[in-house]
């Protein structure tokens, strides 16, 4: 489903990869892993196509990806938890909603948050949660909004040992049903048949 051939990425006068290469069918899962300052973050930002390529060619389902409908097919979400402090958590999963053109009821934005571990702290503004509170607000849009890859940096940050469980259940069933996914982490993964891409 996924074919990555010959990526590099350069910042400023640093190479921090060359001639990466990988490929992943249904149910596949690739761990990117390394050191701080690495590329892992730059790596999934070209995956995404929020950085333009400098080498090399990325395929979707055998289209490249500028002639593909990756974007609707893909969840994204950064190492930040790009939640709005001001809404409550509900009405952050209504607006990630409307930005996917994606209709969301509110007994599934409800039933996604509770999922995620925020009973109780549903109608609360975002600003007033914790840390680990918030990428779980982050992480509900796995459950809103179905696609077929996921591309999750640093998911577990934060993340109590509750919630680590919550998302390698999410991450197993996503796989299980025939996505792909490309995360990166510091931590082992509880996942079976994961590639490791060391950068």
């Amino acid at each position: 489903m996924l074919a990555v051939t010959n990526l590099s990425c350069t910042r400023g006068e640093r190479r921090l990869f060359s001639n990466v290469s990988f490929s992943l069918a249904a149910g596949g899962c690739l761990h990117v892993q390394g050191d701080n300052g690495c590329g892992k973050t730059s790596l999934l930002r070209l995956l995404v196509g929020l950085t333009p390529l400098e080498t090399g060619e990325i395929r979707w389902r055998g289209n490249a990806l500028a002639e593909s409908v990756m974007r609707d097919e893909m969840t994204y979400l950064g190492h930040h938890a790009a939640v709005n402090g001001d809404l409550t958590a509900a009405e952050n999963l209504h607006f990630a909603a409307a930005q996917d053109g994606v209709k969301l009821e509110a007994a599934a934005a409800l039933a996604a948050l509770r999922k995620m571990g925020l009973l109780g702290r549903e109608d609360l503004p975002v600003r007033v949660l914790s840390a680990g509170q918030k990428r779980r607000v982050l992480l509900s849009r796995l459950l809103i909004r179905p696609t077929k890859l996921w591309v999750l940096d640093e998911a577990f940050n934060a993340l109590d040992v509750g919630a680590v469980g919550v998302l390698n259940a999410l991450i197993t069933g996503h796989l299980q049903s025939g996505g792909v996914a490309v995360l990166t982490s510091h931590q082992p993964l509880a996942l079976t048949n994961v590639q490791v891409l060391a950068l």
